[in-house]
């Protein structure tokens, strides 16, 4: 799973392959030992769980960077590698 961005000890990825487990467009976030797969236009979790504060930083990670994740999200359906994103500061 590529890596797109990191920040704050949160790693951001995106699955290249097309047959995801959820069709809605979503990044996977991991810290620690919490994993979620978070959808990029609702900013939801879709699968797993995130320690709260550190979702509020993916989620505004999320929002700033929408367009460009939705950008990921069609390469990694056309089976490519997503481009890598400025962390959060």
């Amino acid at each position: 799973m590529p890596v797109v961005s990191m920040f704050y000890g949160i790693v951001m990825m995106m699955i290249n392959r097309a047959r995801a487990q959820h069709n809605l467009p979503h990044i996977y976030a991991r810290s620690a030992e919490f994993e979620a797969s978070i959808s990029i236009t609702g900013n939801e979790i879709l699968a797993g769980s995130f320690q709260p504060k550190k979702l509020a930083l993916v989620r505004a990670w999320i929002i700033l960077h929408e367009d460009e994740l939705l950008m990921n999200w069609q390469l990694c359906r056309a089976h490519q590698t997503p481009l890598s994103l400025p962390p959060l500061q």
